[in-house]
């Protein structure tokens, strides 16, 4: 954790604080790993690149690129401030996460993502599909939700729509958008992995395996979307979200 006060486990957020961190994390982390980078505070965009308000020089998106690319495993990166939009362009890739409070660079008021996103994983109602799990695309899509309804109760219109990327192509995709987006996403949970959950509840092997199958059948059905007849389409995705929803209230009531 890096903060503008430093203090017990705490270090200062400044660019060496930073560079520091990333130094530790690269001797700790492998290809299994999974790292959540959650950046909350003031972001400024000067024309040609945005920028994470640090204390003293801030880094630029190209320069979080940089540093992001010299760490193995799963990255999960999260800007919630405002102007965030380039961070989505400069650091997206091939099997990265990134997620962004605002669509544009022109969005530089202040923001309300980091107001829900820092208690997602804690909101029963963010585990939308019912599977005892919040996946980051589950958290992405409750936050954004969340992010509406705030500016609806403030009679305001809204002045950041979040977006998330993580098909490497640097474009990404709204809450309900279409899209490649959120396959990755979907896929990838802060809590214990499928095994763990085996290790945990080995008499449910065969649930746990049915609902990664039938999450699997969904984005392979959203996948060939183009492929059907919207009938098609429609029928055999409400197929597969009704039986994986009913899986997932079986392990749910089970393991609770």
């Amino acid at each position: 954790v890096l903060s503008e006060k430093p203090g017990p486990d705490v270090g200062r957020a400044s660019r060496e604080g930073v560079r520091q961190v990333i130094d530790h994390l690269q001797a700790r982390m492998t290809v299994d790993s999974l790292l959540l980078v959650v950046l909350i505070g003031h972001g400024t965009f000067d024309g040609t690149d945005a920028k994470f308000n640090l204390v003293g020089p801030d880094l630029e998106a190209r320069e979080w690129d940089s540093l992001m690319d010299t760490l193995p495993g799963q990255l999960v990166i999260v800007n919630t401030t405002a102007a965030s939009f380039p961070f989505l362009e400069r650091l997206a890739a091939p099997g990265r996460i990134v997620i962004v409070a605002t669509d544009s660079s022109a969005q530089r008021y202040e923001t309300r993502f980091a107001e829900f996103f820092s208690s997602v994983f804690e909101v029963d109602s963010s585990d939308i599909n019912k599977d005892g799990r919040v996946s980051i695309l589950e958290a992405f899509l409750f936050c954004s939700e969340e992010v509406g309804r705030w500016y609806e109760r403030q009679g305001q219109l809204a002045t950041e729509r979040p977006v998330l990327e993580d098909s490497g192509d640097g474009i990404g995709t709204e809450a309900g958008g279409e899209g490649m987006d959120g396959l990755i996403a979907r896929q990838v949970f802060l809590d214990q992995p499928i095994e763990s959950q085996v290790k945990v509840y080995p008499e449910f092997v065969e649930l746990f395996e049915r609902r990664d199958q039938l999450e699997q059948q969904v984005d392979n059905i959203k996948m060939r979307r183009s492929d059907l007849t919207p009938e098609d389409y429609r029928r055999e995705l409400e197929r597969l979200l009704i039986d994986l929803a009913k899986v997932s209230s079986i392990i749910r009531n089970k393991t609770q």
